[in-house]
């Protein structure tokens, strides 16, 4: 049996579809037996869903790069 830290991997794995099919078998088996990360995973999965749901948006790398410069050259002049 997969111990509980190893069992919390898995389950971000699993939730992201980046577990085999071996790695879900042994996050089930886990899950039959062990509550608490039993929980984790119910919990983990709504924070997932909510965090779909909320059409979430991240900056594009050249966004990401203007910033950063804005904020570089906002920290010279202030020195």
């Amino acid at each position: 049996m997969i111990s509980c830290d190893e069992a919390a991997i898995l389950c971000c794995k699993t939730q992201y579809k980046e577990a085999s099919l071996i790695e879900k078998i042994k996050l089930k088996f886990h899950l039959f037996f062990c509550k608490a990360c039993s929980g984790f995973s119910d919990k983990n999965t709504k924070l997932t869903s909510i965090c779909d749901e909320s059409n979430l948006k991240s900056l594009s790398e050249k966004d990401k790069n203007e910033l950063k410069e804005c904020l570089e050259a906002e920290k010279i002049k202030s020195s």
